[in-house]
């Protein structure tokens, strides 16, 4: 109904005339082009169109990265309990990273972009306070082993993921590992085991 009063109000308007001669005629073309206003939706809409869409992607992107962090969160805290607990006593690197790999969010086969450590220290004091990080901003995995100590002894847990960035527009604003199109997640747990047997 309202569309229909809408173009009898334009058809009123394009029918006035001056003189017996159409009001638009007796304009110039420039005039006539900057008076009109059909597909004046369309113009702004294309102008719009690129920020608005990447705003949309930054804002997948961003809210994937940070459930796939909170779910790598979740898991380091779950097996560092396990070990506090005396629960896991012993494991290997390997079955480690395949125990942290089965609870990840959308990881590639056999986790090839994830890198685990956990070690035993002495005192608080001897855990690691740094990141190893290599110039690029991607972890040194170098030296990376699973030896979790027995009871009361003091251990961290680090879990690195290469995040894959999955949009090609967000990819140089988003990677934090230079030239690889991935952000690095990280999760570490510090903690003393329990007095278990």
């Amino acid at each position: 109904m309202f569309g229909k009063v809408h173009k009898f109000i334009d058809d009123c308007q394009s029918a006035k005339s001056v003189g017996g001669v159409p009001e638009g005629a007796q304009q110039p073309l420039a005039a006539r082009f900057l008076l009109n206003r059909r597909g004046t939706v369309a113009i702004e809409f294309a102008l719009i169109a690129l920020p608005f869409f990447l705003l949309i992607f930054a804002i997948i992107e961003v809210s994937l990265s940070f459930t796939a962090q909170q779910v790598m969160a979740n898991t380091t805290d779950d097996i560092a309990r396990q070990v506090r607990t005396g629960e896991i006593k012993a494991l290997t690197l390997t079955q480690l990273k395949q125990m942290v790999c089965s609870r990840l969010l959308m990881p590639a086969p056999n986790c090839p972009d994830l890198f685990v450590d956990l070690r035993t220290y002495a005192t608080f004091a001897a855990v690691p306070k740094t990141l190893p990080l290599l110039p690029n901003g991607d972890v040194d995995a170098t030296g990376f082993n699973s030896t979790p100590g027995g009871a009361n002894t003091i251990n961290q847990l680090r879990v690195f993921y290469r995040w894959p960035i999955f949009t090609n527009l967000m990819q140089p604003r988003l990677e934090s590992i230079d030239g690889t199109g991935k952000t690095l997640l990280l999760s570490t747990a510090t903690w003393k085991n329990e007095p278990y047997l």
